[in-house]
């Protein structure tokens, strides 16, 4: 079943830009609590989306853009110390364990990646910027 109120797919970078376990790329959004970001990073050979937002208090997760552990295996909040799998988003250690990461619907074709945009998280119009 088709969402009727997915918005149009959004092209986020050139997949090259996404490299296993580096930095992320960032993309402002509203997700209906407000102005935020998304984040997008290659783990595996797979690109990954999600709300940058963390399950255990809801702050944004990067300190400028990097996601992942020093290893490369886990994506960490930043400001308090949990970790996620960067394939699911499942918390895996740190106050929210067990908690989860909004998942973003993430496409790669062409040579870059495409998030389809669904349900109240949004792209922000910064066309009048």
């Amino acid at each position: 079943m088709l969402d009727s109120s997915a918005a149009p797919e959004v092209r986020v970078c050139a997949a090259a830009e996404l490299v296993n376990g580096g930095l992320g790329v960032k993309v402002p959004v509203t997700d209906g609590a407000g102005q935020t970001t998304a984040f997008f990073v290659r783990y595996q050979d797979r690109v990954h989306g999600y709300l940058n937002r963390c399950a255990h208090v809801g702050v944004e997760l990067d300190w400028e853009g990097s996601f992942f552990t020093r290893a490369g295996d886990l994506i960490m909040c930043a400001r308090h110390g949990a970790t996620y799998q960067p394939d699911t988003g499942l918390c895996v250690g740190g106050p929210c364990k067990n908690g989860r990461l909004t998942v973003l619907t993430v496409d790669e074709r062409d040579g870059s990646v495409f998030w389809q945009p669904t349900g109240k998280i949004r792209p922000r119009d910064e066309a009048a910027a």
